[in-house]
């Protein structure tokens, strides 16, 4: 593609998504079996309405049956299924009308609460209509009135599949079909929230009242070192802590506990629940005026504020002994922020640790909800 977007000053080049390449090598792979003419190209307009030719790949016919792939490309995105070959095998069916599955590399569903039911093959509803839209297109164009299979394939994805959601969210065998526009835009926020929403709405839809959160993998450690509980119980908000709230609010949870590390939760005490540097890092800024309400020395806030990282800080805290004061009024704030953003609909609570130091701080119910939050699993 050579489409582009600006962000952060930078240009950045627009990919297509891996439902657009099941769609592109479906309706071709339709078109060659119905035609009998050999296809190097395909054109297909995706949801958000750019258009693509895409070159077709890998392309065996025969009388009853063709298959093509269409190679991934994620643009500038960091996708891992960039280069990935989308196959499409499309034959002549007994059984009326366009019937859709996944074959070897495409995941299946196990759990309920996703875009598909359990048992399903995980091509998501957008990439279905695209795939039916396009091969029911040739059909009415060639007058074919015979039933069609079309089966999507991608060699190498279960391998794939392991660096993705896949095994959080309970589908197996291989990736998704997904895309709901059609396109990639490199380091989509969009797209990391809805991957957030799918795994929290199927936590609700199995029965979870309350829900775990942690911003990364340094809390994932802390869940399981500091409280004693399996990792993989936890959603993980990567920055997106406010967003994750609005959705369990959305979803009807009745509580979300989060456990973060200091380097998140202390932008949290200032208001920030984007907590992407590119918003703003002004963890020490926050962290001295607390340490100086708790009554640090102003030669030491200023030494404060030149630490490049919290576990510097918390060194001098701990040597003035204002460790426990700060830390009492940052927890405190995080406490209120997040509440904030909640509204009455939920219980919020936080648990904030560091890697040096441990556990820093639990806001005041924090310990009642962890035991619900246990319980509702």
């Amino acid at each position: 593609m050579e489409e582009y977007i600006v962000k952060g000053g930078k240009k950045l080049r627009l990919g297509y998504t891996t439902g657009s390449c099941a769609a592109a090598a479906a309706r071709a792979a339709a078109y060659m079996l119905l035609t009998g003419r050999r296809l190097e190209q395909v054109e297909l307009t995706t949801p958000k309405g750019i258009r693509l030719a895409l070159p077709v790949l890998d392309i065996r016919m025969g009388e009853e049956a063709v298959s093509c792939a269409i190679e991934k490309d994620g643009g500038d995105d960091p996708d891992v299924t960039t280069g990935t070959r989308i196959y499409a095998a499309v034959s002549r069916a007994a059984q009326p009308g366009i019937t859709i599955d996944g074959g070897p590399g495409v995941g299946r569903v196990t759990k309920p609460g996703l875009d598909q039911p359990v048992g399903a093959s995980a091509i998501n509803s957008v990439p279905r209509r695209m795939i039916r839209e396009g091969v029911e297109e040739i059909r009415r164009l060639t007058g074919e009135a015979d039933g069609l299979s079309v089966v999507i394939s991608v060699p190498g994805g279960e391998a794939l599949a392991k660096k993705t959601f896949n095994p959080r969210l309970g589908i197996v065998g291989g990736i998704s079909i997904i895309g709901t526009t059609g396109i990639v835009e490199p380091m989509s926020e969009r797209a990391l929230i809805e991957t957030i929403r799918v795994e929290l709405r199927q936590r609700r839809e199995s029965g979870a009242e309350y829900v775990l959160l942690t911003p990364g993998n340094y809390g994932s450690d802390f869940i399981r070192d500091g409280l004693r509980l399996d990792p993989a119980a936890a959603v993980q908000t990567s920055n997106f802590i406010g967003d994750t709230l609005d959705i369990c609010r959305e979803l009807g949870f009745r509580g979300a506990l989060l456990a973060g590390h200091v380097g998140k939760l202390v932008k949290v005490a200032g208001g920030m629940l984007n907590t992407h540097s590119r918003y703003g890092d002004c963890r020490m800024e926050i962290l001295a005026a607390h340490a100086a309400a708790a009554g640090l020395r102003p030669e030491r806030v200023e030494e404060l504020l030149q630490c490049a990282a919290c576990d510097g800080a918390l060194r001098i805290l701990k040597e003035e002994t204002r460790y426990e004061a700060t830390l009492a009024r940052l927890t405190e704030r995080v406490g209120f922020h997040l509440k904030a953003r909640a509204g009455g609909d939920m219980e919020i609570e936080a648990i904030m640790f560091s890697r040096v130091y441990g556990e820093l701080g639990r806001t005041v119910g924090a310990g009642d909800l962890l035991r619900k939050t246990v319980l509702s699993w």
